[in-house]
């Protein structure tokens, strides 16, 4: 069953990297305290992800923390290791945090799973974002598969 607005986000590990290399993270110490945004792509690297989704957030992020939240958030159903570089590559710096679930425990537990085996690409994250507050989902906009409208920081910036 997937997530609901008015939910707490699940008691499930993340992954972060940081100076001291990858960490794991409990999901309500990254989202749980304060204004957070959390937006997942089904790949890192791949065409929309890359070219819109994430890139989005970077541009809009000063106009997102200004509305009051405290962090975005990145996720894919990933290792850590490509989550960093990609958004080295992209430019994320400190806009957004990226963060991996690499078993897609986090993912499963929000009742947001993609199956991609038909496109070789196994079970990913549907196309989503989330504002939570203090560990409550107060929107969930989830992307129909193939789509690209209703994750994006527009939309999302739109909601604050």
């Amino acid at each position: 069953m997937t997530i609901a607005v008015g939910e707490n986000i699940p008691e499930v590990t993340l992954t972060v990297m940081t100076a001291d290399g990858p960490a794991t993270r409990p999901a309500q110490e990254l989202l749980g305290a304060g204004r957070v945004v959390l937006f997942a792509v089904p790949g890192p690297f791949t065409p929309t992800c890359s070219a819109r989704h994430l890139p989005g957030f970077i541009e809009l992020a000063e106009d997102i923390k200004a509305t009051g939240i405290n962090r975005i958030v990145c996720m894919a159903v990933q290792d850590i290791f490509v989550m960093e570089a990609w958004g080295t590559s992209s430019g994320a710096g400190d806009a957004v945090l990226m963060a991996a679930d690499g078993n897609g425990d986090f993912t499963r537990a929000l009742g947001l799973e993609l199956d991609a085996t038909a496109f070789g690409l196994g079970h990913r994250s549907q196309r989503f974002a989330m504002i939570i507050e203090d560990g409550v989902v107060r929107h969930l906009l989830v992307d129909p598969p193939g789509e690209f409208r209703v994750s994006s920081a527009e939309n999302v910036l739109g909601k604050l």
